[in-house]
């Protein structure tokens, strides 16, 4: 799978497993999945592949 343009290895079942074992916090982030935005409520039933294509989005405050 590709994952903000750099190959990692899925060892997860679902998008949510991935997010997670990243260490990010899912409210913290958007998910693009092979060019479609994945709603955050179908992370959890989102099944990934080694063919997938993943943009992660993080959302950072400041002042």
């Amino acid at each position: 799978m590709i994952v903000n343009g750099e190959n990692r290895s899925v060892e997860v079942s679902s998008l949510l497993e991935f997010i997670q074992s990243l260490g990010l916090d899912p409210g913290t982030v958007a998910v693009e999945r092979n060019g479609e935005i994945v709603r955050r409520e179908s992370w959890d039933s989102t099944a990934l592949s080694d063919e997938d294509k993943l943009e992660i989005i993080r959302f950072v405050g400041g002042g």
